[in-house]
């Protein structure tokens, strides 16, 4: 598992934006003279953990050419290697339910198993959109659109329906598969998560591409992928 990744580096931006709660109301008037020095002071550390837990995080490194293996801290997951079988699972999905690898071979289409951390967070919203904007060329490449993350399913549901998606999306709620994909993204205090990566699955189930570097350029994320499926299908056919 990643300890740290680039998506934790967005993660770690958006948390150290939320505004700075405290459990005040449940404080009595006495309790509630808090200084405004020491209000300052927290804000402080706060904003400061956050930097560092950005500052910390292993540069995801690459431009979407291939698979690009970052540079991983010793106990992290390996990315599965293209050209063997992709790794194996069965998890619920959004239209109430299960759908595993066997599922999406049977179909005898290319398959774009995209990762991303979590539903109507900004950056998942953008990069669903585009896939959806761009569906019917997905279709005209007899293939079909997948996303993961760790969120509930009813969450991946509403998701869906709200941003009217042609597609569904899956709940790898421990983080089991987002592992095996070398996707899974642990930040301390928060949880696993998954990591914004894409994955190119071929008729026969093996893994054709990996995209590691989808944070920066996730609004031209679902262009690359169909220039990428067109190289990799015209050189199969």
């Amino acid at each position: 598992m990643r300890t740290l990744t680039s998506g934790a580096i967005a993660l770690a931006i958006c948390l150290s934006s939320l505004p700075f709660v405290t459990p005040f109301s449940a404080m009595n008037s006495n309790q509630q003279q808090l200084r405004g020095e020491d209000m300052d002071g927290a804000m402080m550390e706060r904003k400061a953990f956050f930097r560092t837990l950005a500052g910390t995080t292993t540069a995801v490194l690459g431009a979407g050419m291939g698979v690009v293996s970052p540079p991983l801290p010793a106990n992290a997951e390996p990315l599965p290697q293209t050209g063997t079988k992709a790794p194996t699972f069965s998890l619920p999905n959004s239209l109430g339910g299960t759908t595993g690898l066997d599922d999406l071979i049977k179909t005898g289409k290319w398959t774009v198993l995209y990762f991303y951390p979590g539903a109507f967070t900004n950056g998942c919203t953008l990069e669903a959109r585009g896939f959806q904007r761009d569906i019917d060329q997905f279709k005209s490449l007899n293939t079909q659109v997948v996303g993961v993350s760790v969120d509930e399913v009813q969450k991946n549901a509403s998701f869906c329906m709200k941003e009217k998606l042609d597609f569904y999306v899956l709940s790898d709620r421990n983080g089991a598969v987002s592992k095996l994909y070398g996707s899974a993204v642990s930040i301390p205090g928060f949880g696993t998560f998954s990591n914004r990566q894409t994955y190119l699955v071929d008729p026969d189930g093996n893994l054709r591409w990996v995209f590691t570097d989808v944070e920066d350029r996730v609004t031209k994320h679902s262009a690359e992928v169909i220039e990428k499926l067109t190289e990799l299908e015209k050189v199969t056919t």
